[in-house]
């Protein structure tokens, strides 16, 4: 009697357990993600955006029972084990993704080649050495996401104290697609959208506008343009440039200023060395003595931004792998330079609005670049977006609004899309008046968040 529970209770406990398979039937060109992480998270919500088939290879029991739990098909097994990739059908894959750490992926690499010759592997590289390792094993495309936050982090500060436009999404020849930030004392900070006369003046198109990380589609009339906006713009490179004259304040026309970078890993190393190629002075912070580094202190302390001479900077861009302690720089950074723009690296997405409370005026995860790097690498033939942009900007059809104008069809209102162009005949039409009536054959060129995208 007192040994019984012994062997009845674990017994019950395994036919009550969630049933988790090893290995599945019938799938074919779907994307299969080894291992998930925050980074595999947004590409599976672009994956869902345009109905693709995902699966993932998980090797935690726990881990697997909570995905297939949200309704996620899963696999059980090692990813790194052929039988494991040869269960979830990577023979009749689209794409492999191997997530893992670089030790791992090479090994998943590996596996997947003994599966299949022909199917895409992509891999990640935390570390740049193991970039070459991976394409040794396999890969297709490996892709080091600190590398290009770092990338775009330089290019977010460069393109704040200059006239050039940076990186654009052209669609064609004519039409460009642009995120500008308002600069304080700019001709157009503090003033309604309506009395901006951006519109009448540059001739571009509003698509929306982001505020603290949260955007704001079809801006109303009335909403005020300030330090804390970042529009989200079409046009053509001259109407651009003319707003971004608009947009940038009379100061940061005449001088650029230096740019203190906070911390000096991976990422900061690739800003600096980014800001360099474009002749911007820069001051190095780290807490490691280290070639590159001018100051050698702690990037949550006051007195090291001002020995850095903060408040005669242009920008900060905080570039530390902790969240919590990139919270805590950007909080006393704000307090010793309040004009100065702070551009900060998130680790996870969920860092961003503490980051813009903390603030910050502009924050980029590392999850989400990478998650919409890879995702516009197995989208390839629908994707048109870069991928720290975080709007979709879409080319498709909607033959069920032919013989409908724009205006009448009521497109933004109904899905929070905004059509910026029609391309008819081989021609791109960007001047759209709402009188302006689709055809069948129509391709539209389409912008908006996923949700807006999954509703349009």
């Amino acid at each position: 009697f007192l040994t019984l529970p012994l062997f009845v209770a674990p017994w019950v406990e395994q036919r009550l357990e969630t049933s988790i398979p090893s290995a599945l039937d019938g799938y074919s060109d779907h994307v299969v993600l080894c291992e998930l992480t925050a980074r595999g998270e947004t590409l599976i919500d672009e994956l869902d955006t345009w109905d693709r088939q995902h699966v993932i290879v998980e090797p935690d029991r726990d881990r697997a029972a909570t995905f297939q739990e949200r309704g996620l098909t899963v696999v059980h097994g090692d990813p790194e084990s052929v039988e494991t990739l040869a269960g979830a059908c990577v023979a009749d894959a689209d794409t492999v993704v191997a997530d893992a750490d670089d030790e791992r992926n090479a090994a998943i690499a590996l596996s997947t080649r003994e599966v299949s010759d022909d199917v895409r592997l992509i891999a990640f590289a935390e570390e740049p050495d193991m970039v070459d390792y991976l394409r040794y094993a396999g890969a297709d495309e490996v892709f080091s996401p600190r590398q290009l936050l770092g990338e775009s982090l330089a290019n977010e500060v460069t393109t704040a104290v200059s006239m050039e436009l940076g990186d654009t999404v052209e669609i064609g020849t004519d039409l460009e697609v642009v995120e500008l930030p308002i600069q304080p004392g700019s001709d157009v900070d503090g003033v309604p959208l309506a009395d901006s006369g951006i519109r009448e003046r540059t001739g571009v198109n509003v698509i929306g506008l982001w505020r603290k990380g949260e955007f704001v589609n079809a801006p109303p009339p009335d909403v005020a343009l300030d330090a804390d906006t970042i529009l989200l713009v079409a046009g053509s490179e001259g109407q651009l440039s003319e707003l971004k004259r608009l947009t940038l304040s009379v100061e940061r026309r005449r001088a650029r200023g230096t740019v203190l970078v906070a911390g000096f890993g991976e990422v900061g190393s690739t800003v600096a060395e980014e800001l360099a190629r474009g002749s911007m002075e820069t001051v190095v912070i780290d807490e490691v003595e280290k070639p590159g580094v001018d100051v050698v202190a702690d990037a949550t302390d006051e007195e090291t931004y001002r020995e850095a001479d903060l408040e005669s900077a242009s920008n900060l861009i905080i570039a530390l792998s902790d969240d919590t302690t990139a919270m805590l720089a950007t909080l006393v950074a704000r307090e010793v330079g309040p004009d100065v723009r702070i551009v900060v690296r998130a680790q996870e997405t969920e860092s961003i609005g503490k980051l813009y409370r903390a603030g910050a005026d502009y924050v980029l995860a590392l999850a989400t670049v990478s998650g919409r790097m890879i995702a516009s690498t197995v989208l390839d033939q629908e994707e048109v977006v870069a991928p720290e942009k975080r709007i979709e900007l879409v080319r498709t059809t909607a033959p069920s609004l032919a013989g409908q104008s724009l205006g009448g069809a009521d497109i933004r209102h109904r899905t929070g899309c905004t059509v910026i162009a029609v391309e008819r005949n081989g021609e791109l039409v960007t001047d759209l008046s709402p009188e302006f009536t689709l055809r069948e054959d129509d391709t539209l060129v389409v912008a908006g968040t996923d949700d807006a995208m999954v509703e349009f």
